[in-house]
Parts: structure tokens; C-alpha cells; sequence
């Protein structure tokens, strides 16, 4: 049967015909549905954990115990988990282990565009990587085939268009797991200094082995046509290459790493010029150029971005491989559409009021991100998960500013903000951390996180009382906030830079959009507004230009009632008062 499936639906698929049965993961784009979609097989545990690194070694104990387990996780998420994925590559495992590493080329999500084939060689794990959701699928099953023959993690390397576009998908019968048991093994798990030597000759045998199995594998494949070009390519960049060069010989790479070295340099015979593309890093070209096979490659495409067609076309002519614009679409134009925080977002208020306090704001991942952007402008810097408190820490005990705020929201402070935090207890740094609690991981799609109450499945499940939880770690100041109140805000902030040691304020109020859309009532702007623009700087998509101009020239202000949410900020920064309830309006024209 065939079934359209995006690459993240047909890696959940895959996995489940292939016997995983236990799945964990911290959200992040564009990785997210793998285990949304997961989860809904029946006989499977697929859980969020609090973040990478816990979901890998969650995994790590299923494989373990001879289940079949994959972990999943944007290409950033590779990084946190990166501690047990070096070691556990030494160990090797007992029950197939899969990990997916969604890299996200042209970060539409993300702070960078780290290319993590980088991952093969340095962590000496295999990488599988499809071009479409049918090669998804498919590359999964071999994937934990491919684990348990070879005693090895093996990494499924995706990219942002192969985990979103759709693409038909031949599902097939689920097969049935092996029964987990676990069974000691303390030569193989223990890795201090003595067994992990030994283990270590194991890796490096076992890379040879994989080796020959690059030569061998059939999803490696030469597509011989004409012999004027060859194209080493692999990934999303295969699809291009096949609809712009139709008639070019191919050499398709589904196995990363190792690359099949001899078997691209007998393709590299039989083609008069070898040309290499591929996304982001010179991945493939180097290995070649190292090997001794000359291609040609970065000179032509770029370092930076996703390949897409029109840019490949471009390179293509660049290299002289095809005419300038030859069969390339007319570009349309579309009108940019930059992202900005949702009508009646809770975080608004917080960061025009950090705004107004001229405070140093040391930010975070996650949607309060948007506030470095015009209007607001309230938010400073942006590292990784949970940097924010470590930096503003660091500006803090350097003396580097008066006023350090770290903003992190509820996610992304249990995912790795309560170490920093602690280390501002225990190092006494006078710091403002600021904690946006929405009651959601509302930047990848509301997805559930330990303190919302429920888990991946929607079952209840014990949830953390951070403001607890904040006290317990030993800070004295805590103060709970209204962010829909800026003067309540305001001075619970001002407080907050008066006193000893570091300060925690958390906001109450939910996202507008998970688990469900919050529309209240809407608000309208009468036509004494006199233009002068103070509620287009809290930067609520809902207010506009209305088009009509006062005698001083500027422009009147209307709101969008429809997108409106009735979170009254803009009232609260009107001078003149004039934004009232949309209700009272109409009552008075019926009446």
C-alpha cells in the first residue's frame, strides 16, 4: 500500500515496520513529528525527555537491554547529546540504535548550519542519508540492520526538505520485537581506562569492516548516461541534480559514511569531469580530493544555505555545465513576511518593559527569540539552549553591566537552564533571570515538557512546580508576574536589580496558541488617535497604520479585530486613552 508521508512520518514508520518499539526525543525543528508520529503505533513507547542527552542514554538503556531504540533530534540537539554518543560508539550495543540528526541548511529554525556528516568520522558511526520519504523509510529498516550487524550506532542524517516535503511511501508489515532482557556485560558497558582501550580496537576494526561494506551496499549506485559529467551527489541535492541534469551520469550516495571511495574513483573514469554537490560543507569533495580523485565543487556552489534548484541551475552555469538560465523558472516576487511574535503573545510585555528599564538582556531558544527585532529590540543574544543564564552570569561577576537579565522559557530552562542557575546560586552572581513560562514547548508546536502535566501520549503525568523547584536550587528571590500587567512587571524587574544574589521572576500565563487558540474579546482605536505611534512599539501584528493622516502629518493607528486577542497591553501604553473594548462599540451602535 502506498501512503504520502513526509520524511518524518516515514522514518517513524520505518522504524516501527523495523521492530523499535521504544523511541525518546527533545523537540526542535525540523525533527519534531518524528516522535509525534511514532507514538501513535500501537505497542510503542515514545517519550520527550527533558533533553537530548537524557533522550539518547534513555535509549542507550533500551539498546542495552536488547530492545531496538531510536533517538531523535535536530542537528543542534546532536551537540547536547554528543557526550554519551562518543563513548556509546566505543561500547557498541546490544538492541539496533538509531540516531536521527534533522539538519536544518539555510537555518529556517536554527542559530547555525552545522553539517553534521561531520559526526561520521568524528564520532567513527556510520551515516545513511535518503533523498526522498520512500529512501526514509527504507534507510531506517537498514539502518537498525546495519546497527546490530556491526555492533554500532548508526546515525540517519536528515535535512529540513526531506523531513517536511512528501513523497509516496510503500509501508509493509510491522515486524515483530525481540523481548527485552538485560544482560551484564562489563568488559563492554564499563568504560574506564582498562576495557576501553580494548574497546577502541574493536571501533577501529569495525570501520574497516564498514568500509567494505561501503563498496558493496546497494544503496551506493552509479547511474550511468552521458559521459561528459559525472555528479557526486547524495541527500536532497540528488533530487536537483536529477531534474536539472537529467541526462548526467550519477553517482548517488545513500551510505555517508564511509564514503565508497573506489568505487566513485572507478565512476571518476568514466566520465570526462567529476563534479561534486552537495549542501552546506565540502563533505564528499574532501574525501575525494584527500583520496586522490579530482573533482570540482565548492568552487562553484556555496559554503552557505540550502541548495535549491534555481541556485544549483546557477552554479551549473557558473561550472559550464549548462547555459545561463537555461529551462530555470521566472523568479516570482513575493513579499517578505518576517516572523514576529503572535497578537497577544504573554512574552510581549515582559520585553517592552526590559526595554523601558534599559536593561542587558542575555537571551535563549525559543519563540522570545523574535524580541531582538524591531520594535522591541529587548533581547541581546542568543547562544544555545540555555546559555542565557551562563552569560549573564559572566557579564555579571566581570561587572560587565548593571542590570544582566537572563531570559529562558520553561522548555529550555528544564532542559538546561537549571545547572546555570544553580551556578548562579552557589557563585552568588547578582543576576535577573527571567523564566517565561507559557506551559509549553510552544516554538516547535506546543509539544509537552516535564512541568505542563502530560506526556507524549497525552496520559497525565506528574508535573514540576518550577517556582519549587527555583527555591530548592537556593535562590531567596522569587517573584511570580502577571505579564499582561506592565506595571506590576516593571516592578517586580526594578526589584529584582536591587537585590542580593541572583533574582528569579516567572511569568503565569499560557501561550495563545497550545493547547488550544486563547481569543478574548477585541479592542478597537477611536478616531481621536493622534498618531503618535506608541502602541506600534510593543509590536502586536494586530495594530497597523490605518492610512489617515493627522494634521501634523502622522499616521492614525487602527486593530486588526480579528487577530486581536484582548491581552490590553496597548491600552496600558496609550497616553491619550483611546482603545476601548470592540464590545462596546457595537452595543452602542445597536442601540
Amino acid at each position: 500500500m502506498n501512503v504520502l508521508f513526509s520524511g518524518n512520518e516515514a522514518v517513524a514508520r520505518g522504524a516501527y515496520e523495523a521492530g523499535c518499539r521504544f523511541g525518546a526525543a527533545y523537540p526542535g525543528t525540523p525533527s519534531s513529528e518524528i516522535m509525534e508520529n511514532f507514538v501513535r503505533y500501537p505497542g510503542v513507547h515514545a517519550q520527550w525527555s527533558p533533553n537530548e542527552k537524557v533522550a539518547f542514554e534513555v535509549c542507550i538503556g533500551a539498546s542495552m537491554s536488547g530492545a531496538r531504540a531510536m533517538a531523535a533530534m535536530k542537528h543542534v540537539g546532536v551537540n547536547v547529546a554528543a557526550d554519551p554518543l562518543m563513548t556509546f560508539a566505543y561500547t557498541g550495543l546490544k538492541g539496533g540504535f538509531v540516531l536521527i540528526s534533522a539538519d536544518d541548511p539555510e537555518m529556517h529554525s536554527s542559530q547555525n548550519e552545522q553539517d553534521n556528516r561531520r559526526w561520521g568520522p568524528f564520532a567513527k558511526i556510520p551515516i545513511l542519508e535518503p533523498s526522498d520519504s520512500a529512501e526514509a523509510r527504507e534507510f531506517v529498516m537498514r539502518a537498525f540492520q546495519l546497527s546490530e550487524e556491526y555492533d554500532t550506532p548508526v546515525m540517519l542524517r536528515l535535512t529540513t526538505r526531506i523531513s517536511h516535503s512528501k513523497g509516496l511511501v510503500e509501508v509493509g508489515e510491522p515486524k515483530e520485537p525481540v523481548p527485552a532482557k538485560y544482560v551484564k556485560d562489563i568488559d563492554k558497558y564499563v568504560m574506564m581506562p582498562a576495557f576501553a582501550r580494548k574497546r577502541h580496537i574493536i571501533v577501529e576494526e569495525r570501520m574497516e569492516k564498514l568500509r567494505r561494506l561501503a563498496e558493496e551496499i546497494d544503496i551506493n549506485r552509479e547511474e550511468m548516461n552521458d559521459s561528459k559529467i559525472g555528479i557526486v551527489t547524495g541527500g536532497i541535492s540528488y533530487q536537483y541534480v536529477k531534474e536539472i541534469l537529467p541526462d548526467a551520469s550519477v553517482f548517488k550516495i545513500g551510505m555517508t559514511y564511509p564514503l565508497p571511495l573506489e568505487r566513485i574513483r572507478a565512476f571518476a573514469g568514466k566520465v570526462d569531469r567529476l563534479l561534486v554537490v552537495e549542501e552546506l560543507e565540502p563533505f564528499y569533495e574532501e574525501q575525494l580530493k584527500i583520496h586522490g580523485i579530482p573533482c570540482e565543487g565548492k568552487e562553484y556552489t556555496t559554503l552557505l544555505g540550502e541548495i535549491t534548484p534555481e541556485r544549483l541551475r546557477n552554479s551549473l552555469a557558473k561550472a559550464g555545465v549548462i547555459e545561463n538560465g537555461k529551462g530555470a523558472p521566472k523568479p516570482e516576487n513575493v513579499v517578505p513576511r518576517p516572523p514576529v511574535l503572535c497578537p497577544g503573545c504573554a512574552h510581549r510585555g515582559v520585553f517592552y518593559a526590559l526595554k523601558k528599564l534599559k536593561a542587558d538582556v542575555f537571551g535563549d531558544i525559543g519563540c522570545y527569540t523574535l524580541a531582538a527585532l524591531e520594535p522591541l529590540e529587548a533581547l541581546h543574544s542568543c547562544i544555545c539552549m540555555g546559555a542565557s543564564i551562563g552569560n549573564a552570569i559572566g557579564a555579571a561577576l566581570v561587572k560587565g553591566t548593571a542590570k544582566p537579565v537572563a531570559i529562558i522559557g520553561d522548555s529550555t530552562f528544564l532542559h538546561s537552564g537549571i545547572t546555570g542557575l544553580l551556578d548562579s546560586v552557589y557563585n552568588q552572581a547578582k543576576v535577573t533571570v527571567v523564566i517565561l513560562d507559557n506551559h509549553a514547548t510552544a516554538m516547535t508546536g506546543g509539544q509537552q515538557h516535564p512541568a505542563t502535566g502530560y506526556s507524549l501520549n497525552g496520559e497525565p503525568a506528574p508535573d514540576v512546580n518550577i517556582p519549587e523547584l527555583v527555591k530548592a536550587l537556593g535562590v531567596k528571590n522569587v517573584h511570580l508576574i502577571d505579564p499582561y500587567n506592565l506595571d506590576q512587571t516593571k516592578k517586580a524587574l526594578k526589584t529584582s536589580f536591587k537585590e542580593e544574589g541572583p533574582s528569579v521572576v516567572i511569568t503565569t500565563r499560557p501561550c495563545m496558541l497550545f493547547p488550544k487558540k486563547i481569543k478574548g474579546h477585541a479592542y478597537y482605536i477611536t478616531e481621536d488617535c493622534n498618531g503618535c505611534g506608541a502602541c506600534l512599539r510593543i509590536g502586536c501584528p494586530a495594530i497597523a497604520g490605518a492610512g489617515v493622516f493627522t494634521e501634523k502629518g502622522l499616521q492614525k493607528v487602527i486593530i486588526d479585530e480579528t487577530t486581536c486577542t484582548g491581552c490590553e497591553l496597548c491600552v496600558q501604553v496609550c497616553p491619550i486613552d483611546v482603545i476601548f473594548p470592540l464590545a462596546e462599540k457595537e452595543k452602542a451602535v445597536k442601540s
